[in-house]
């Protein structure tokens, strides 16, 4: 399987390369597959595309590629042109520097090179990104209770959103970030105050080992909300 999406990963460079010449500024893997901790079951290839114009017409050039790769069942890449992306930094600076953490270059130039985020912007996106998804979280929290198997999933499906959130707090508090998500997990409990421990069946999980089957409104459920919830209140008071 691994070696079947870096394959793929190849053909789209080719073609994009091919289509774009020197229109072409950067083609960069990020995510769990630059990170290290890919899963082929649970991971997705994510690639950032920038474009020296990514106006309609350029975008047609590469239609064809990003088709053939999003039918091999991978999510097509975020496309910035230059200068949306060199003025994205006040908008997703949480994405940013979760990119430059762990990214490779496939194609072009990187495009983290000179590109700075403020403090203050991350904190500002990290604060409303924590409180939507939490929101979000709560009420799905009440859909998905009654049925365990789709409780289960919530909590599963979750989580790489809140390492990423987890990530950002270290990185504003100015703590190295695990690369691992059990250590991710712990150093953010220390710094936030939740209970590590309610992270321990969705590690268990995406480790790839058995756990127990949950139960209508589990109380690993209720654990993983409380831990959110606190996270919230943290964030709210730095």
């Amino acid at each position: 399987m691994a070696k079947d999406w870096k394959t793929q990963l190849e053909t789209l460079a080719t073609s994009l390369d091919q289509a774009l010449g020197a229109d072409l500024v950067s083609l960069v893997l990020y995510g769990s597959a630059a990170r290290g901790d890919f899963s082929p079951d649970r991971s997705d290839i994510n690639l950032l595309l920038i474009l020296a114009d990514a106006s309609p017409a350029r975008l047609r050039l590469i239609g064809p590629a990003v088709h053939a790769w999003v039918k091999a069942g991978h999510p097509p890449p975020l496309i910035f042109s230059r200068q949306g992306w060199r003025a994205s930094t006040d908008v997703f600076p949480i994405e940013i520097e979760d990119m430059r953490q762990a990214h490779q270059v496939e194609r072009g130039q990187d495009p983290f090179v000179g590109l700075e985020t403020s403090p203050a912007d991350l904190r500002q996106e990290l604060e409303r990104e924590v409180l939507g998804k939490l929101l979000q979280l709560r009420a799905e929290y009440v859909a998905s209770g009654p049925h365990p198997r789709a409780l289960g999933a919530l909590l599963v499906n979750s989580a790489a959103t809140f390492f990423v959130l987890f990530r950002a707090v270290l990185r504003l508090r100015g703590t190295v970030v695990p690369t691992t998500h059990r250590e991710l997990v712990k150093v953010a409990a220390q710094v936030t105050g939740f209970d590590p421990a309610a992270f321990d069946w969705v590690l268990e999980r995406l480790a790839g080992r058995k756990v127990r089957e949950l139960e209508q409104f589990d109380p690993v459920a209720e654990r993983y909300l409380a831990a959110i919830e606190r996270l919230a209140v943290f964030v709210d008071e730095m």
